[in-house]
């Protein structure tokens, strides 16, 4: 239409400057046809914005004629916020049915296992995110947040393991900063065990195992289920097994606790150094969290089973399994020579 209306003009004679055609038709642009470009459309934004956004990134070559189309189609109000891949060059209509399809890149998206550690989080956040893992870690304060987030105020060594939710996160088209990460997974942590009644279940340990537990506790014996546990009805028997062990003042005797401090696989000899996530030299809960567990974790680590149990063998590889849980340590010997006999 451009083109024509200037064939036009120039037949009739009429002389037309580059900044009055500019200020009716819009500027253009050469764009690198079929380069893929990416685009982040923020919050709030207008088909003018947008068509800026798109003009700036060289996906079209006129805003004007980008932001008519939008007018003809009626798709001022359908098109949506986020992160885009598009092929510069691209018809228009095709760039508006998919801003009003919806985000077609992850950029933004954060996904977070269960059982991550803070350290291995702040690993995933600086992969998907592109944040410093140095910068994450000096942001993840129990006390730069205890203000907003009450339940940290039983959280020791002033850290946030344990309290960083596991799921998958989407920022996309927001201003990501390590501080703004934090809050979203403490905001999804308090959501999710604020559908849990703690108290009750305190109360319930107490008169069932004579322990008394806090918020914390719980968490922290959650974050134990969570490492030790392979299936969901293994969970609230591991959680039984570690309540009968602390109403009986045994150790937990527990390798995933020590494997926090070695990050890794837990030797024989690993079991012999002091330290206090060292459950088999040290009776009681650990000072922290040694994960941040999954909400099935929490809810077994709540409301255990009563049960008998003191021991348990968990094994899955190379397609063996074996998940015996015993009362005495003898019937434990059995499970773990029969485990060898049949592996």
């Amino acid at each position: 239409m451009v083109g024509l209306v200037a064939a036009v003009l120039v037949a009739l004679g009429v002389f037309v400057a580059p900044r009055v055609f500019r200020a009716i038709f819009g500027e253009s642009q050469t764009v690198d046809r079929g380069r893929i470009v990416t685009v982040t459309i923020p919050d709030g934004s207008l088909g003018s914005d947008i068509a800026k956004i798109l003009y700036d990134a060289g996906v079209i070559a006129n805003q004007q004629e980008f932001i008519r189309t939008v007018h003809s189609l009626g798709a001022e109000s359908s098109m949506k916020s986020g992160s885009y891949h598009f092929v510069a060059g691209e018809d228009s209509k095709d760039i508006i049915n998919q801003l009003a399809q919806g985000s077609n890149a992850d950029i933004g998206k954060l996904s977070v296992a269960e059982g991550l550690t803070l350290d291995k989080t702040a690993s995933a956040v600086e992969s998907q995110l592109g944040i410093s893992r140095d910068e994450f870690l000096a942001q993840a304060k129990a006390s730069s947040y205890v203000t907003s987030y009450p339940f940290l105020s039983e959280a020791q060594n002033d850290s946030l393991e344990g309290f960083l939710y596991p799921k998958t996160y989407d920022f996309d088209g927001q201003e990501v900063s390590a501080a703004a990460v934090t809050r979203a997974m403490l905001d999804q942590y308090k959501l999710e065990v604020d559908s849990l009644d703690l108290d009750a279940a305190q109360a319930a340990i107490k008169s069932t195992y004579g322990v008394s537990v806090s918020d914390y506790d719980i968490l922290k014996v959650a974050s134990i289920i969570e490492k030790e546990a392979v299936s969901e009805s293994d969970r609230p028997l591991v959680s039984s097994v570690i309540y009968n062990r602390l109403k009986a003042d045994m150790p937990i005797q527990s390798d995933a606790t020590m494997g926090y401090v070695t990050k890794g696989e837990v030797t024989a000899g690993d079991l012999t150094v002091e330290s206090p996530y060292n459950t088999y030299l040290n009776h009681g809960l650990v000072p922290t969290p040694i994960c941040s567990p999954s909400l099935a974790s929490i809810q077994a680590a709540a409301n255990p089973p009563q049960t008998n149990y003191l021991y348990f063998l968990i094994i899955e590889e190379n397609g063996y399994s074996n998940h015996t849980f015993s009362e005495t340590y003898e019937q434990h010997q059995q499970a773990i020579e029969q485990a060898k006999g049949e592996a």
